[in-house]
């Protein structure tokens, strides 16, 4: 089976496994998926380092309200009653307003977080260091057990409006956020390998070839972006050992020329008598002045 590492500009992303005779346009999908369910699983986790602090979101009328708008719009969040944390709960108010303050006890805070730092895990950038492979179960496991978690801290499950929630639900609206622009769709998206577009209709041994262990760097791009920069001759390592070796060798260029030509003379193997005196012990004599 071909590695494929998956880059999107200079980042790399994941590691997929596939192989030669699979057909260009089954590829982007699944890296379309895999690379949405990624985005997906951050976006959950990062929600839920917020729950684990300040508790559910409020009704998106009441974000960013104080106490006393509320009250003077008779505004009430009927679910605050509702969902509430497993062993209950002590006040921290989010100071954008957004989250309704009822933060989770510690035994339950301690939950979320080792259930984020798992998930984070199992899609993280680091498995390509380690040359381990991502695979749509992979997202599906990070979710599950995102979703796990939630029905222990909240066995009432949250609010229907919490992006965690939404998320879960595939109910999320990325429209208008920062987050709208990384996520991908496969009919407007283009695989690159050496600066060659990948066209559908295709199989990957038209530009691979057809050994199937072989690993090659695959680069994302939306359709109309234009070709992806190419990747550089050398790594930031090789750039790294390549400096230190040049500057080794002009250190021993300075040293030499700053040394007297003439200094060999005063080693003892260029001292014809060397042998002689060694002979009669007088090597270790040594003269100073009185």
């Amino acid at each position: 089976m071909v590695v494929l590492h998956v880059k999107r500009g200079d980042e790399s992303h994941f590691l997929l496994e596939t192989s030669v005779q699979a057909q260009v346009e089954e590829v982007v999908k699944r890296v379309v998926m895999i690379h949405n369910g990624r985005l997906k699983v951050q976006r959950i986790c990062s929600e839920m380092e917020l729950l684990a602090e300040h508790g559910p979101l409020l009704p998106h009328e009441m974000h960013g309200l104080t106490e006393d708008q509320v009250q003077d719009l008779k505004l009430e969040d009927e679910w605050a009653e509702i969902c509430i944390a497993t062993g209950g709960f002590k006040s921290n108010k989010d100071p954008c307003g957004r989250r309704n303050g009822c933060q989770p006890l510690k035994k339950m805070q301690e939950v979320i977080h080792k259930t984020v730092s798992e998930a984070r895990g199992i899609i993280s950038k680091e498995q390509v260091k380690s040359n381990i492979c991502l695979t749509e179960q992979h997202v599906c496991d990070a979710l599950d057990i995102l979703r796990g978690a939630i029905m222990i801290v909240y066995p009432m499950n949250l609010p229907p409006h919490d992006p965690i929630r939404e998320e879960l639900e595939n109910r999320e609206s990325l429209s208008g956020t920062q987050d709208q622009k990384w996520v991908l769709e496969a009919p407007m998206t283009q695989l690159w390998f050496a600066g060659k577009e990948m066209q559908n209709g295709k199989k990957l041994l038209d530009y691979v070839g057809r050994n199937e262990k072989s690993k090659v760097i695959i680069k994302v791009q939306r359709r109309g972006q234009g070709a992806p920069s190419r990747e550089p001759v050398l790594t930031e390592e090789q750039k790294k050992t390549l400096m230190a070796q040049e500057f080794k060798r002009r250190e021993e260029l300075k040293h030499l020329q700053e040394d007297d030509d003439d200094s060999y003379l005063n080693s003892p193997w260029a001292d014809n008598h060397h042998l002689h005196r060694a002979f009669q012990g007088l090597n270790t004599i040594t003269w100073k002045p009185h």
